[in-house]
């Protein structure tokens, strides 16, 4: 079971921010310290709750990508946690942003729902329109809808549904494809394609259909191909700021490819948070837009 204490150390001037008080040019995520986090329930292959997880080593491991964010220039701000709630802490799930929006996620798993009306007041608090989906149109934020360029490209099956996505893209006038995930392990679209710019993302085409496989690579120019070993160390859950590319350590491979594309990569070890089936994403909302995004 997870324990309270210690509590990660303050952001300076990261709390009640609105989001009108930020530069246009500065990159904004929201986060939530990990003061709660634990794996209480099982939802995902990765979760097991006799596999505990250290929270002195999750909360410096925590600290530690929030750190190197700050260094390179995000502004951070929090959502305060809440006992009972122990995935708050995986901030990408709160919504898909798009502009001065936010789509509500509407959470699969009871566990998880608890989330929503926290997710909500931070966001209005922040000074974005929060739009919800219907009950019954699950659908889990930018875990599962992220853009390349002015497609939006949404994960479905294992959490989102695809009526969920069809109805996010006419919220935000844009084109959709939905793309099925079939391996339970990479049950969010983050945890297997990550957009770098435009014209290059990150993926693990095992993780999808043959159809979502054939779209990908019609679509997009410059995959980056991910083996299995890298992949399951959430490779893909990666935090990109500009030319720089946040990830879960031991990923070589995937630093070879990054560099050789004038990239950056950037290591962190997040191996508390993988107990839990999330890395560096999953940890973070970009409230600003994905650099990807066009």
């Amino acid at each position: 079971m997870s324990q309270p204490d210690p509590v990660p150390d303050p952001v300076p001037d990261a709390e009640n921010h609105d989001v009108e008080n930020h530069d246009a040019s500065t990159v904004h995520i929201l986060m939530c310290p990990p003061q709660y986090f634990g794996i209480e329930y099982e939802i995902n292959p990765w979760m097991n709750r006799e596999r505990e997880v250290d929270h002195d080593v999750a909360i410096t491991q925590w600290e530690a990508l929030r750190d190197i964010l700050n260094s390179l220039g995000a502004a951070i701000d929090l959502v305060d946690p809440q006992p009972g709630l122990p995935d708050l802490v995986f901030t990408a799930n709160a919504a898909m942003m798009f502009e001065r929006r936010a789509v509500l996620s509407r959470f699969r798993h009871s566990q998880r729902q608890g989330e929503e009306r926290h997710f909500h007041a931070s966001l209005e608090t922040l000074g974005f329109d929060v739009l919800e989906l219907p009950d019954g149109f699950f659908f889990e934020g930018a875990g599962d809808a992220l853009f390349c360029g002015k497609t939006l490209y949404g994960g479905y099956r294992i959490r989102s549904v695809a009526r969920s996505l069809q109805a996010v893209a006419k919220l935000v006038d844009r084109e959709v494809i939905p793309l099925e995930l079939i391996d339970s392990r990479f049950y969010h679209l983050d945890t297997c394609f990550c957009p770098i710019n435009a014209e290059t993302a990150i993926w693990f085409p095992d993780a999808f259909d043959e159809y979502g496989q054939q779209v990908l690579r019609s679509r997009i120019p410059d995959l980056i191909t991910l083996n299995e070993v890298e992949a399951i160390e959430f490779a893909a859950n990666a935090v990109v700021v500009g030319q720089h590319v946040v990830t879960n350590s031991g990923c070589p491979q995937l630093a070879l490819e990054l560099r050789s594309r004038g990239l950056e990569p950037i290591d962190t070890p997040l191996s508390e948070f993988v107990k839990a089936g999330g890395s560096a994403k999953c940890l973070t909302l970009r409230l600003d837009g994905e650099d990807a995004a066009a």
